[in-house]
């Protein structure tokens, strides 16, 4: 399953590296803190899981959810 962060396919669903990377990151979190997985675990890694998530299309990356808290603390 890592093998498939090797492969462009990954990155060209999520829009890119940095995008891919920030999603794996949010997502391994959620996982961490007590999120329930999208798929099977299957004895499969949170980043597995994490992975397989986003080839089954189950997550994608949002930016518009942390934008209104981001713009609250600017103006602090």
């Amino acid at each position: 399953m890592i093998e498939a962060l090797k492969s462009d396919e990954l990155v060209e669903k999520v829009g890119g590296r940095f995008k891919l990377c920030a999603l794996i990151q949010r997502r391994l979190e959620q996982l961490v803190e007590g999120a329930r997985p999208l798929v099977e675990r299957d004895g499969r890694s949170d980043l597995e899981v994490v992975i397989e998530e986003i080839l089954q299309d189950k997550i994608t990356l949002s930016f518009e959810e942390d934008a209104p808290k981001q713009a609250e603390e600017a103006l602090l």
